[in-house]
């Protein structure tokens, strides 16, 4: 079986990796526009069932080409392309799934509904940790209560050790964390949609050693369409990032003061956009090559069952890989895509487009990260 992954960096190296772990896979082909420098932990697979493929996913007849010849397409570029992919995998009649983060461009790859059900090919967007695996975990414990009260997930990617003001390393893109820094918030509130600002509402959210305490507060994104689908059904539905504690105030400052703002403003005559500082500035103080990662998950489901009240609850601690070199946030992100992708080729999520708590059997999807080292453990809750 023939697999396509889109983007050569870090969660589509993860991704690529992980298809090349089943023996039922016959190919993987990495796509990017630079594929000169792949992680050490491929190296022992190019050339063999890893085909390094330069792209550029503007050039549809070559992304409908590579695509035609594939079982199954996994996205892991910015999610402003995602939708146009979407179209093209349709039209090449193979199954698409990416990483999103993007909840418009989600509901206008929804409107490619009935095409992929006439092509038989699902398309699922928001494949990754947040949104994607959390919200895999929000349906299942929606599932099993009769009546639900409130959703809760938590979830952030954290240096092991943290340093410097804001206890913060990079661990996806930069640019991205900002825009979550900086945009409205979805959430359900008294039944019904609302919009909160980012960085706000912040609450202590306690982890087993050596984690420890953590600061939780509001970003977009993460709840994908859920506030849609439970608007009128469940009272209260949210989605916080996770960082330590003294983060989120820095950041509001940050923000406050405009220098996350996208205006160009005048400097000595020549126009700067102050993100673009921001980003310049700190990001080299924020990546840390020797930097270990961790990703820390909760995610608490709370309502009634058989007319007692009952809490289901997850959690999840998972850490870098020192054995591969492969981060915490590559082994949540990039696996959870190469399950999905691996669910569709296995002809085993029905075709449609569908986001993955409409669509992933949340228990295989759990056991199927058991098998990666990716423990997500059950709460007892009372």
């Amino acid at each position: 079986m023939r697999m396509l992954v889109l983007g050569a960096g870090l969660q589509g190296s993860a991704c690529a990796y992980d298809l090349l772990q089943n023996p039922n896979v016959t190919e993987v082909r990495l796509a990017d526009l630079n594929i000169s420098h792949l992680p050490d932990f491929l190296h022992e697979y190019s050339g063999k069932r890893l085909i390094p493929t330069p792209l550029d996913v503007r050039d549809h007849e070559a992304v409908l080409a590579v695509m035609r010849e594939s079982k199954a397409t996994m996205s892991a570029i910015p999610y402003y392309f995602n939708l146009e992919l979407a179209r093209l995998a349709v039209r090449a009649g193979t199954n698409f799934c990416d990483l999103g983060g993007n909840t418009e461009i989600v509901f206008q790859q929804k409107e490619l509904d009935a095409d992929a059900r006439k092509a038989k090919v699902t398309v699922v967007p928001d494949c990754g940790l947040a949104p994607g695996m959390v919200n895999i975990l929000a349906q299942y414990g929606i599932e099993q209560l009769d009546d639900v009260k409130s959703v809760k997930i938590f979830v952030g990617g954290l240096p092991q050790q943290p340093e410097g003001p804001l206890g913060y390393q990079i661990v996806y893109s930069l640019e991205g964390v900002l825009d979550y820094y900086t945009t409205l918030s979805w959430i359900v509130r008294n039944g019904k949609r609302a919009q909160v600002k980012a960085l706000s509402e912040r609450e202590p959210v306690h982890f087993p050693k050596p984690v420890g305490e953590l600061e939780a507060f509001h970003t977009a994104g993460g709840l994908s369409t859920m506030a849609w689908r439970y608007e009128g059904k469940i009272p209260s539905m949210e989605y916080k990032t996770l960082r330590y504690p003294g983060h989120a105030h820095i950041m509001e400052a940050i923000r406050e003061l405009g220098l996350l703002d996208l205006a160009p403003v005048d400097v000595k005559g020549t126009k700067v956009v102050p993100r673009d500082v921001t980003v310049a500035t700190i990001g080299p103080r924020l990546t840390k090559p020797k930097g270990r990662d961790l990703v820390a998950l909760r995610v608490v489901v709370e309502g009634t069952k058989a007319g007692a009240a009952k809490k289901i609850g997850w959690e999840l601690l998972d850490y870098y890989d020192e054995s591969r070199g492969i981060s915490a946030m590559m082994r949540t992100t990039g696996y959870s895509l190469s399950i999905t992708g691996q669910m569709q080729a296995n002809g085993e999520l029905q075709p449609g487009v569908f986001t993955p708590d409409e669509c992933i059997p949340a228990a295989k999807y759990i056991a199927e990260l058991a098998k990666r080292g990716v423990k997500i453990k059950e709460l007892e809750m009372s």
